[in-house]
């Protein structure tokens, strides 16, 4: 897979990264040296986590990132690697966690950017992130602390996840007048179900749509780093199973329904499988993408990867972009 180079930074990247939220749950954690590696020798090198990843499968806190931390120190491998990872996000622990409960307070980052460093086994974080916004902050503030982490040498660069166009507009404008990168990635859900799809539960999240894509059209400096990349298998469980097993998903439309055959349609043209055509969609934006891909299976990775090889054309995807 070829790599690109980040707008302005130092950062070579593949088309897709190595999504790990199921790491240590969904995947065993011995199964981290075959992932991760069968990944690397595709080409890619973008290992995504968070550090509330996954906190909401007791005992363990910060499973994902202890899980590719243990990785990292076995493998040898952090130098082939832009590791990501995100803080910030409010609490999962006990029964009922209040998403609203913001944690993007200075002393927040601090804890959960120190508990990261900690739990990979690093002593810096190449692509640090907002993992939700708090609109009672001023983006000033969130960028100086941004800043001050950059000058501490804990992270090289750092982006946003699941903040609105408007507020991106505004940390753009300061870095602007103060002569700095500021943010390099960010990162919502965006697929190719995405346009049709019912609201997510979660309203913290943002989605894409018409006044973000319109921002990423205007700011290729801010890479669009798609998660829920092939739609949480929605596309794939309607295929297998019928519309019985997925009518409660979001997804579940007629506007998805029709995408639905125009997918079939698209898996015969290009003798592509159905991961394929989901991240092909990626490939055809009015803007750079590197959408976020999980799986515990090594072969599905090489799959994925056969995807950014197949030239698709904008108009397989019309009816799904803004």
């Amino acid at each position: 897979m070829e790599r690109k180079r980040i707008q302005d930074t130092e950062l070579l990247v593949s088309p897709f990264g190595l999504g790990t939220a199921d790491a240590g749950v969904a995947w065993k954690e011995e199964d981290a040296d075959k992932i991760i590696g069968t990944y690397l020798d595709l080409g890619g090198n973008v290992v995504d986590t968070a550090h509330v990843y996954s906190d909401w499968v007791p005992p363990e806190i910060s499973r994902s990132e202890r899980v590719i931390g243990d990785w990292l120190a076995r493998s040898k491998k952090r130098n082939e690697i832009v590791l990501v990872t995100k803080g910030g996000h409010p609490s999962m622990l006990g029964e009922n966690p209040d998403m609203h409960r913001s944690r993007m307070r200075k002393e927040n980052m601090a804890e959960d950017l120190d508990g990261s460093l900690m739990k990979l086994r690093t002593d810096h974080i190449d692509l640090y992130f907002y993992h939700r916004d708090d609109v009672t902050i001023p983006v000033e503030e969130t960028i100086d602390v941004m800043e001050e982490f950059v000058k501490q040498g804990k992270i090289r660069y750092y982006g946003c996840s699941n903040w609105s166009p408007e507020r991106m507009r505004a940390a753009d404008a300061y870095c602007r007048e103060k002569g700095l990168r500021g943010f390099i990635a960010n990162q919502m859900l965006f697929n190719y179900g995405t346009k049709y799809m019912k609201p997510m539960a979660d309203d913290t999240l943002c989605s894409m749509d018409d006044e973000m894509y319109r921002y990423h059209r205007e700011n290729s400096r801010n890479l669009a780093m798609p998660y829920m990349g092939i739609c949480s298998g929605f596309f794939h469980s309607f295929e297998r199973k019928g519309a019985e097993a997925v009518k409660e998903s979001p997804y579940y439309t007629e506007g998805n329904m029709q995408a639905a055959e125009q997918l079939r349609k698209l898996k015969e043209k290009y003798g592509a499988n159905t991961t394929q055509i989901l991240l092909g969609f990626f490939t055809v934006q009015d803007f750079p993408c590197l959408p976020l891909y999980g799986t515990g299976k090594p072969e599905r990775l090489k799959e994925a990867a056969d995807a950014f090889s197949i030239t698709f054309e904008k108009e397989d995807f019309e009816e799904n972009r803004f």
